[in-house]
């Protein structure tokens, strides 16, 4: 997902993005829809979530 969209996602959600990253951004997120905040963690490869929308972008080469 490319970020202008994660940004639009975020508003809607009531996040202000400021200056954040990408990761930083879908970790609040993540925490905002009640999920563990794992985007690009070390817990992300094992976290099992095949479902979420940012499981390609979370398991791809960073």
């Amino acid at each position: 997902m490319k970020m202008q969209e994660i940004k639009k996602k975020a508003m809607t959600m009531g996040i202000t993005a400021g200056k954040m990253k990408k990761a930083e951004l879908i970790r609040a997120i993540q925490s905002a829809e009640g999920n563990s905040p794992c985007f690009q963690t070390n817990i992300s490869d094992t976290c099992g979530q095949k479902d979420c929308c940012w499981h390609d972008d979370c398991v791809s080469p960073h």
